[in-house]
Protein backbone atom coordinates (compact mmCIF):
# COMPACT_ATOMS: atom_id res chain seq x y z
CA UNK A 1 0.00 0.00 0.00
CA UNK A 2 1.66 3.65 -1.14
CA UNK A 3 0.79 7.02 -1.01
CA UNK A 4 0.72 9.73 -3.48
CA UNK A 5 1.94 13.15 -3.30
CA UNK A 6 -0.51 15.58 -3.87
CA UNK A 7 -4.43 16.28 -4.90
CA UNK A 8 -4.31 14.43 -8.54
CA UNK A 9 -2.92 11.29 -9.76
CA UNK A 10 0.51 12.34 -11.85
CA UNK A 11 1.42 9.75 -14.49
CA UNK A 12 3.79 8.85 -12.44
CA UNK A 13 1.72 7.56 -10.07
CA UNK A 14 -0.49 5.91 -12.46
CA UNK A 15 2.52 3.85 -13.42
CA UNK A 16 3.62 2.95 -10.45
CA UNK A 17 0.14 2.29 -9.35
CA UNK A 18 -0.51 -0.04 -12.08
CA UNK A 19 2.63 -2.62 -10.78
CA UNK A 20 1.49 -5.95 -9.89
CA UNK A 21 2.81 -5.79 -6.29
CA UNK A 22 1.00 -2.85 -5.42
CA UNK A 23 -2.56 -3.15 -4.04
CA UNK A 24 -3.76 -0.19 -2.10
CA UNK A 25 -3.50 3.46 -1.80
CA UNK A 26 -3.36 5.18 1.57
CA UNK A 27 -4.62 8.92 1.57
CA UNK A 28 -3.18 11.56 3.58
CA UNK A 29 -4.09 15.02 4.21
CA UNK A 30 -2.07 16.65 1.44
CA UNK A 31 -4.33 14.68 -0.45
CA UNK A 32 -6.78 16.75 0.19
CA UNK A 33 -8.60 20.01 -0.07
CA UNK A 34 -12.64 19.48 -0.73
CA UNK A 35 -15.29 17.00 -1.28
CA UNK A 36 -15.42 17.11 -4.45
CA UNK A 37 -11.43 16.88 -5.07
CA UNK A 38 -11.44 14.30 -3.05
CA UNK A 39 -14.31 12.11 -5.15
CA UNK A 40 -12.31 12.69 -8.49
CA UNK A 41 -9.11 11.72 -6.99
CA UNK A 42 -10.81 8.50 -5.64
CA UNK A 43 -12.59 8.18 -8.64
CA UNK A 44 -8.67 8.26 -10.88
CA UNK A 45 -7.79 5.63 -8.56
CA UNK A 46 -10.41 3.61 -8.89
CA UNK A 47 -9.75 3.76 -12.74
CA UNK A 48 -6.14 2.83 -12.56
CA UNK A 49 -6.77 -1.49 -11.71
CA UNK A 50 -9.28 -3.93 -12.45
CA UNK A 51 -10.08 -5.20 -9.67
CA UNK A 52 -9.74 -1.89 -8.14
CA UNK A 53 -6.95 -1.17 -5.66
CA UNK A 54 -7.99 -0.72 -2.10
CA UNK A 55 -7.86 2.87 -0.75
CA UNK A 56 -7.30 3.38 2.75
CA UNK A 57 -7.20 6.84 5.07
CA UNK A 58 -6.13 7.27 9.02
CA UNK A 59 -9.40 8.64 10.01
CA UNK A 60 -9.94 7.72 13.62
CA UNK A 61 -11.28 11.02 15.33
CA UNK A 62 -9.11 13.52 17.18
CA UNK A 63 -6.05 14.53 15.89
CA UNK A 64 -5.55 11.41 13.50
CA UNK A 65 -8.39 12.64 11.09
CA UNK A 66 -7.09 13.07 7.62
CA UNK A 67 -10.02 15.22 5.97
CA UNK A 68 -11.33 18.24 8.41
CA UNK A 69 -13.50 20.67 6.03
CA UNK A 70 -16.39 19.09 4.59
CA UNK A 71 -16.03 15.95 7.60
CA UNK A 72 -17.79 15.40 10.38
CA UNK A 73 -14.95 16.33 13.42
CA UNK A 74 -15.53 12.99 15.15
CA UNK A 75 -13.44 13.77 18.85
CA UNK A 76 -10.69 11.42 20.18
CA UNK A 77 -11.84 8.06 21.59
CA UNK A 78 -10.90 8.95 25.32
CA UNK A 79 -13.99 11.27 24.96
CA UNK A 80 -16.21 8.22 24.68
CA UNK A 81 -14.48 6.37 27.58
CA UNK A 82 -14.36 9.28 29.85
CA UNK A 83 -18.45 9.16 29.43
CA UNK A 84 -18.71 4.96 29.89
CA UNK A 85 -17.01 5.72 33.77
CA UNK A 86 -20.77 7.57 34.22
CA UNK A 87 -23.04 5.84 31.74
CA UNK A 88 -21.80 2.70 30.06
CA UNK A 89 -24.70 2.13 27.98
CA UNK A 90 -24.32 5.91 26.57
CA UNK A 91 -21.01 5.56 25.99
CA UNK A 92 -21.17 2.27 23.76
CA UNK A 93 -24.07 3.77 22.15
CA UNK A 94 -21.98 6.91 20.89
CA UNK A 95 -19.14 4.77 20.49
CA UNK A 96 -21.15 3.23 17.52
CA UNK A 97 -22.38 6.17 16.35
CA UNK A 98 -19.01 7.46 15.91
CA UNK A 99 -18.25 4.39 14.37
CA UNK A 100 -20.95 5.14 12.10
CA UNK A 101 -20.16 8.50 10.82
CA UNK A 102 -16.53 7.67 9.95
CA UNK A 103 -17.76 5.00 7.69
CA UNK A 104 -20.45 6.35 6.56
CA UNK A 105 -18.59 9.73 5.26
CA UNK A 106 -15.71 7.86 3.94
CA UNK A 107 -17.90 5.08 2.18
CA UNK A 108 -19.59 8.03 0.52
CA UNK A 109 -16.50 8.89 -0.84
CA UNK A 110 -15.95 5.33 -2.25
CA UNK A 111 -13.15 5.15 0.53
CA UNK A 112 -12.65 1.52 1.13
CA UNK A 113 -11.68 1.52 5.38
CA UNK A 114 -10.00 3.54 7.81
CA UNK A 115 -7.42 2.05 9.91
CA UNK A 116 -9.29 2.35 12.94
CA UNK A 117 -10.37 1.37 15.85
CA UNK A 118 -7.21 2.21 17.64
CA UNK A 119 -7.31 -0.66 20.50
CA UNK A 120 -4.20 0.69 22.77
CA UNK A 121 -4.75 0.33 26.74
CA UNK A 122 -4.15 4.41 27.96
CA UNK A 123 -1.51 3.52 30.29
CA UNK A 124 0.10 7.09 30.20
CA UNK A 125 2.60 7.33 29.33
CA UNK A 126 2.36 6.83 25.41
CA UNK A 127 2.45 10.52 23.90
CA UNK A 128 1.55 9.06 20.29
CA UNK A 129 -1.00 7.10 21.46
CA UNK A 130 -2.71 9.15 24.36
CA UNK A 131 -6.33 10.27 24.01
CA UNK A 132 -6.43 8.00 20.73
CA UNK A 133 -7.07 5.20 23.03
CA UNK A 134 -10.79 4.59 24.49
CA UNK A 135 -9.67 3.69 28.44
CA UNK A 136 -7.28 2.15 30.42
CA UNK A 137 -9.10 -0.83 31.18
CA UNK A 138 -9.13 -3.76 28.26
CA UNK A 139 -12.41 -5.06 29.21
CA UNK A 140 -13.80 -1.15 28.44
CA UNK A 141 -11.70 -0.71 25.34
CA UNK A 142 -13.21 -4.00 24.24
CA UNK A 143 -16.85 -3.18 25.06
CA UNK A 144 -16.47 0.22 23.03
CA UNK A 145 -14.34 -1.43 20.06
CA UNK A 146 -16.82 -4.04 19.77
CA UNK A 147 -19.50 -0.90 19.67
CA UNK A 148 -17.38 1.09 17.44
CA UNK A 149 -16.75 -1.59 14.99
CA UNK A 150 -20.20 -2.58 14.54
CA UNK A 151 -21.04 1.21 13.31
CA UNK A 152 -18.05 0.82 10.90
CA UNK A 153 -19.45 -2.37 10.02
CA UNK A 154 -23.52 -0.94 9.46
CA UNK A 155 -21.86 2.32 7.26
CA UNK A 156 -19.98 -0.07 5.00
CA UNK A 157 -16.54 -0.47 6.73
CA UNK A 158 -14.44 -3.20 7.84
CA UNK A 159 -12.75 -2.56 11.03
CA UNK A 160 -8.66 -2.82 11.15
CA UNK A 161 -7.58 -2.65 14.84
CA UNK A 162 -4.19 -1.45 15.78
CA UNK A 163 -1.48 -2.03 17.05
CA UNK A 164 -0.86 -5.59 18.01
CA UNK A 165 -0.12 -6.67 20.30
CA UNK A 166 -0.22 -3.12 22.54
CA UNK A 167 1.51 0.29 21.43
CA UNK A 168 0.37 1.93 25.12
CA UNK A 169 2.95 0.74 27.28
CA UNK A 170 5.70 1.88 26.05
CA UNK A 171 6.96 5.92 26.14
CA UNK A 172 9.24 6.23 22.62
CA UNK A 173 7.45 7.23 19.11
CA UNK A 174 7.94 4.30 16.52
CA UNK A 175 7.68 7.13 13.80
CA UNK A 176 11.19 8.58 15.40
CA UNK A 177 12.78 5.84 17.17
CA UNK A 178 12.26 1.71 17.79
CA UNK A 179 10.53 1.13 21.38
CA UNK A 180 11.21 -1.77 23.37
CA UNK A 181 8.84 -3.25 26.13
CA UNK A 182 10.18 -5.21 28.28
CA UNK A 183 7.09 -6.48 29.93
CA UNK A 184 6.18 -10.24 30.39
CA UNK A 185 3.72 -11.92 28.52
CA UNK A 186 1.43 -12.08 31.39
CA UNK A 187 1.91 -8.28 31.89
CA UNK A 188 0.95 -7.87 27.92
CA UNK A 189 -2.31 -10.19 29.00
CA UNK A 190 -4.28 -6.90 29.22
CA UNK A 191 -3.20 -5.43 26.31
CA UNK A 192 -4.05 -8.30 23.80
CA UNK A 193 -7.57 -8.80 25.41
CA UNK A 194 -9.26 -6.15 23.20
CA UNK A 195 -8.16 -8.44 20.21
CA UNK A 196 -8.97 -11.70 21.82
CA UNK A 197 -13.10 -10.18 22.38
CA UNK A 198 -13.06 -8.58 18.63
CA UNK A 199 -11.33 -11.87 17.27
CA UNK A 200 -13.79 -14.35 19.14
CA UNK A 201 -17.01 -11.68 17.98
CA UNK A 202 -15.72 -12.09 14.48
CA UNK A 203 -15.51 -8.05 14.25
CA UNK A 204 -12.39 -7.73 12.44
CA UNK A 205 -11.14 -7.96 9.17
CA UNK A 206 -8.02 -6.10 9.62
CA UNK A 207 -5.22 -6.00 12.23
CA UNK A 208 -1.95 -3.35 12.00
CA UNK A 209 0.83 -4.70 14.00
CA UNK A 210 2.87 -2.24 16.19
CA UNK A 211 6.73 -1.51 15.18
CA UNK A 212 7.78 -2.34 18.74
CA UNK A 213 10.00 -5.09 20.15
CA UNK A 214 8.58 -7.16 22.62
CA UNK A 215 12.24 -8.03 24.72
CA UNK A 216 10.82 -10.53 26.71
CA UNK A 217 9.16 -12.59 23.84
CA UNK A 218 11.04 -12.29 20.09
CA UNK A 219 14.04 -9.64 19.25
CA UNK A 220 12.05 -8.63 16.07
CA UNK A 221 9.80 -6.03 16.14
CA UNK A 222 5.98 -7.51 16.61
CA UNK A 223 5.75 -6.30 11.98
CA UNK A 224 8.78 -8.50 11.25
CA UNK A 225 7.53 -11.53 14.27
CA UNK A 226 6.37 -15.34 13.20
CA UNK A 227 5.84 -15.19 17.16
CA UNK A 228 3.96 -12.28 16.99
CA UNK A 229 1.16 -12.98 13.88
CA UNK A 230 1.71 -16.77 13.22
CA UNK A 231 1.95 -18.09 16.70
CA UNK A 232 0.17 -15.44 18.81
CA UNK A 233 -2.53 -13.55 16.39
CA UNK A 234 -3.14 -16.63 13.91
CA UNK A 235 -3.00 -20.13 16.22
CA UNK A 236 -4.01 -18.77 19.59
CA UNK A 237 -6.43 -16.11 19.20
CA UNK A 238 -7.85 -17.95 16.05
CA UNK A 239 -7.63 -14.49 13.85
CA UNK A 240 -8.13 -15.14 10.07
CA UNK A 241 -8.37 -11.72 8.85
CA UNK A 242 -5.69 -9.17 6.80
CA UNK A 243 -2.36 -8.40 8.90
CA UNK A 244 -1.05 -5.30 8.26
CA UNK A 245 2.36 -4.38 8.53
CA UNK A 246 2.56 -0.57 9.79
CA UNK A 247 4.42 2.29 7.73
CA UNK A 248 7.91 0.73 6.66
CA UNK A 249 9.46 4.22 6.02
CA UNK A 250 9.23 4.81 10.41
CA UNK A 251 11.94 5.64 11.84
CA UNK A 252 11.67 2.15 13.93
CA UNK A 253 12.67 -0.36 11.13
CA UNK A 254 15.64 1.64 10.09
CA UNK A 255 17.82 -0.99 12.07
CA UNK A 256 16.31 -3.65 9.72
CA UNK A 257 18.00 -3.02 6.08
CA UNK A 258 16.50 -1.92 3.11
CA UNK A 259 13.31 -0.75 2.11
CA UNK A 260 12.80 -4.28 0.21
CA UNK A 261 14.41 -5.96 2.84
CA UNK A 262 12.06 -4.70 5.22
CA UNK A 263 8.79 -5.64 3.39
CA UNK A 264 10.22 -9.18 2.88
CA UNK A 265 10.98 -9.66 6.04
CA UNK A 266 7.34 -8.37 7.33
CA UNK A 267 5.86 -9.98 4.55
CA UNK A 268 7.87 -13.96 5.17
CA UNK A 269 6.75 -13.32 8.70
CA UNK A 270 2.47 -13.41 8.00
CA UNK A 271 1.66 -9.75 6.92
CA UNK A 272 -0.74 -9.85 4.33
CA UNK A 273 0.18 -5.94 3.35
CA UNK A 274 3.40 -3.36 4.33
CA UNK A 275 2.50 0.32 4.10
CA UNK A 276 5.87 1.85 2.79
CA UNK A 277 4.85 5.72 2.75
CA UNK A 278 6.30 9.37 2.39
CA UNK A 279 9.16 7.90 0.41
CA UNK A 280 8.88 7.22 -3.64
CA UNK A 281 12.38 6.38 -4.50
CA UNK A 282 11.92 3.41 -1.59
CA UNK A 283 8.49 2.83 -2.37
CA UNK A 284 9.48 2.36 -6.52
CA UNK A 285 12.56 -0.16 -5.28
CA UNK A 286 9.92 -2.31 -3.29
CA UNK A 287 7.51 -2.33 -5.72
CA UNK A 288 10.29 -3.98 -8.21
CA UNK A 289 11.98 -6.25 -6.07
CA UNK A 290 8.60 -7.60 -5.62
CA UNK A 291 6.60 -7.70 -8.50
CA UNK A 292 6.78 -11.50 -8.56
CA UNK A 293 5.83 -11.92 -5.20
CA UNK A 294 2.47 -13.93 -5.12
CA UNK A 295 0.54 -15.02 -1.89
CA UNK A 296 -3.30 -16.06 -3.08
CA UNK A 297 -4.66 -16.40 0.48
CA UNK A 298 -3.56 -12.90 0.93
CA UNK A 299 -5.33 -11.53 -1.70
CA UNK A 300 -8.42 -13.65 -0.31
CA UNK A 301 -7.69 -11.61 3.04
CA UNK A 302 -7.43 -8.55 1.46
CA UNK A 303 -10.21 -8.56 -0.96
CA UNK A 304 -12.99 -8.97 2.15
CA UNK A 305 -12.09 -4.98 3.13
CA UNK A 306 -13.54 -3.86 -0.03
CA UNK A 307 -16.24 -1.24 1.41
CA UNK A 308 -20.03 -1.48 0.56
CA UNK A 309 -23.07 0.17 0.08
CA UNK A 310 -21.29 3.65 -1.77
CA UNK A 311 -24.01 6.86 -1.64
CA UNK A 312 -23.60 10.07 -3.12
CA UNK A 313 -22.27 12.30 -0.05
CA UNK A 314 -25.28 14.56 -0.81
CA UNK A 315 -27.67 11.72 -0.23
CA UNK A 316 -25.93 11.11 2.94
CA UNK A 317 -26.42 14.20 4.25
CA UNK A 318 -29.74 14.58 3.73
CA UNK A 319 -30.32 11.41 5.15
CA UNK A 320 -32.47 11.67 8.39
CA UNK A 321 -29.93 8.74 9.95
CA UNK A 322 -27.12 10.92 8.85
CA UNK A 323 -28.70 13.84 11.14
CA UNK A 324 -29.76 11.73 13.98
CA UNK A 325 -26.37 10.16 14.37
CA UNK A 326 -24.41 13.61 14.24
CA UNK A 327 -27.30 14.82 16.60
CA UNK A 328 -26.06 12.56 18.68
CA UNK A 329 -22.52 12.93 18.35
CA UNK A 330 -23.22 16.53 19.56
CA UNK A 331 -25.57 16.00 22.55
CA UNK A 332 -23.19 13.19 23.58
CA UNK A 333 -19.99 14.65 22.70
CA UNK A 334 -20.53 18.35 22.15
CA UNK A 335 -19.15 17.95 18.48
CA UNK A 336 -19.70 20.44 15.90
CA UNK A 337 -22.31 20.29 13.41
CA UNK A 338 -21.36 19.89 10.05
CA UNK A 339 -23.42 22.13 8.00
CA UNK A 340 -25.12 21.17 5.03
CA UNK A 341 -23.11 23.31 3.01
CA UNK A 342 -19.48 22.32 3.80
Amino acid sequence: MLDIEGLTLTPADRDLLREPAVGGVILFTRNYESPAQLADLVAAIRAVRSPPLLIAADHEGGRVQRFREGFTAVPPMRQIGRQYDSDPGAAASLARTAGWVVASELRAMDIDLSFTPCVDLDWGVSEIIGNRAFHRSANVVAELAAAYCRGLREGGMAAVAKHFPGHGAVVPDSHQQLPVDRRSFSDLLDDMRPYEKLVGSRQLAGVMLAHIVYSEMDSMPAGFSNYWIQNQLRSQLGYDGAVFCDDLSMKATIPYGSMPTRAKLALDAGCDMVLVCNDRAAASRTVAALREYSNPLSLVRLARLHGTGHVLRETLLASDEWQAATDHLFHGLDVPRLTLDS
